[in-house]
């Protein structure tokens, strides 16, 4: 990390879809003398947004360019298929690809799904420029739609509705920021996302004691657990005591004849 910042807010972009109120929230609480300036994003604008310098992190859809961006993904979208409301598709709960061999099937120019070589069905003539004007070919009755669940709620219509496709690709959301530009600000914005609390220490290790310093003043210093009482102002020396002080200052017996050395305490 490069320490902390110095711009006074915290940019964060995000693509359409992703709704990021949840995590603005907790910023706002936690870090309020830091503002979060929130800004859409095109999904394939979002890197060149990041490496230009213009967001400090980002919500974006994978794959990214991770030779120059970080990424930690989030989750991963379910794929549904929007349909009109009268649709024969619309008595199934769920579908497969196959299910869709004889509809048209729109693919708008910003499609987030990465499709391998082209969605299933059959292609219409011409693709829409966005995932916008597809939905309104839907509407018209034109085709059938692919998209991330968050998509179809962002374009939801009440003549149109959504069914999951089960073996569909699937789209990953990530938070992203350049390689070079880890700041301590990114990583405050990290550990929200992670459902880190207030008072973590954000992954970074404790600071050391400074060496000499002496245990708190009523430690025990033993590795042995004590198990009985300490005698008031004695300090505990040798072998642990297992029961309390004797009567008498708590000064173990002499053994006569000993000619006035200190002898072993007296077997119970």
């Amino acid at each position: 990390m490069t320490g902390s910042e110095d711009r006074p807010s915290f940019r964060l972009a995000y693509v359409p879809g992703v709704t990021p109120d949840k995590w603005a929230r907790i910023w706002n609480e936690r870090l309020p003398d830091v503002p979060l300036s929130l800004t859409q994003v095109p999904a394939a604008g979002a890197e060149g947004v990041l490496l230009d310098g213009d967001a400090d992190a980002g919500l974006v859809r994978l794959p990214v360019d991770r030779t120059r961006l970080s990424a930690i993904p989030l989750y991963t979208e379910t794929t549904v298929v929007v349909i009109p409301k009268d649709h024969l598709i619309t008595a199934a709960d769920e579908v497969t690809a196959e299910d869709l061999a004889d509809e048209i099937v729109l693919h708008p120019l910003d499609d987030v799904l990465g499709w391998e070589e082209r969605p299933p069905g059959r292609p219409a003539l011409e693709r829409p420029a966005t995932t916008a004007d597809a939905v309104e070919l839907v509407a018209a009755g034109i085709g059938v739609l692919l998209m991330p669940l968050s998509l179809a709620r962002l374009h939801h219509r009440k003549d149109l509705t959504y069914r999951t496709v089960t073996d569909a690709p699937q789209s990953g959301v990530a938070l992203s920021w350049p390689e070079d530009a880890h700041t301590d600000r990114v990583e405050d914005f990290i550990g929200i996302v992670r459902g880190r609390t207030v008072n973590s220490t954000r992954g970074r290790q404790p600071d050391p004691a400074p060496a000499g310093r002496k245990p708190a003043a009523g430690k025990q210093q033993s590795g042995k657990q004590q198990t009985g009482k300490q005698p008031s102002g004695k300090q505990q020396s040798g072998k642990q005591q297992t029961g309390g002080a004797r009567r008498g200052g708590g000064t173990p017996r002499k053994k006569s004849g000993s000619g006035g050395a200190r002898g072993k305490p007296r077997r119970r």
